[in-house]
């Protein structure tokens, strides 16, 4: 039996789950991606407070070469003029992640693959015998809250509503020059005519409904499209829902809801 000592009283050990916004470069021209990130996320863009210094991980691993050692700098200045924290990287090569690591961040390992259990081993081992001891310990786990925001008033031009860490209900209309932002689904039962933004802290899997699709900006994770590209007639004003493509092209699909 192991002893894990008294148990202190100034401080407790909880397991959290933190947000992280994990930006996935897709290609070395850094001066590119920087003047998309200004012209979307920067001061003078539509939507200078889109993020609210969230925590950040930079993510290398769709880059074949990583010749960005000397603009990471540059990169890292423009991410917190949008209001985001760059605390980590992964999936770098050796040369690009010195570099990072001399700029402060910390290197975090790669999403481990679902579906398959961790230490596999094939069906000729056999298993190691267990030793089962006996641990005292106190745990502490956080319950996670709602994960819905419901608003059931108007949202007028100049007005922004986000739902960190939910889904959001609109029961009333999105004007022009509103904003509706949510890390996760968004669903509006009336005109969305303003800008709206779902799975904001990276979730492809969110969705936006509307009975009244007139959107000025349409975004699910990062991907967007403007009132300058317009709908087809048979999405503009109709009921439909936006969702992104399921063939890693990163593609906003609009979907009439029929009654």
């Amino acid at each position: 039996m192991f002893c894990l000592g008294p148990v202190a009283h100034s401080f407790e050990i909880k397991s959290t789950q933190l947000p992280l916004v994990a930006l996935m470069l897709k290609t070395p021209d850094i001066a590119q991606t920087i003047d998309d990130i200004n012209a979307q996320f920067g001061p003078g863009s539509p939507s200078p407070d889109f993020f609210d210094h969230d925590p950040m991980v930079l993510d290398f691993s769709r880059l074949e070469l990583q010749g960005i050692d000397l603009k990471l700098t540059k990169l890292l200045v423009t991410l917190e003029a949008c209001r985001l924290k760059p605390i980590a990287f992964r999936n770098a090569t050796p040369t690009t992640a010195a570099a990072a690591l001399g700029c402060g961040l910390i290197e975090a390992p790669a999403d481990l693959p679902r579906g398959k259990p961790l230490n596999q081993k094939k069906n000729s081992e056999k298993p190691a015998p267990e030793t089962v001891r006996e641990v005292v310990r106190e745990v502490v786990r956080e319950v996670p809250g709602a994960a819905t925001l419901v608003i059931d008033k108007p949202l007028r031009s100049g007005q922004k509503v986000y739902a960190r860490g939910a889904d959001l209900v609109v029961l009333a209309m999105v004007n022009m020059g509103a904003e509706v932002v949510a890390d996760g689904n968004i669903h509006v039962y009336a005109p969305l005519r303003g800008k709206a933004m779902a799975g904001a802290s990276g979730n492809t899997q969110a969705r936006i409904f509307s009975l009244c699709l007139e959107p000025e900006l349409i975004s699910i994770a990062g991907v967007y499209r403007t009132s300058e590209n317009p709908l087809p007639n048979d999405i503009h004003g109709k009921p439909a829902q936006v969702r992104l493509s399921n063939d890693g092209q990163d593609k906003l699909l609009f979907e009439a809801l029929n009654p």
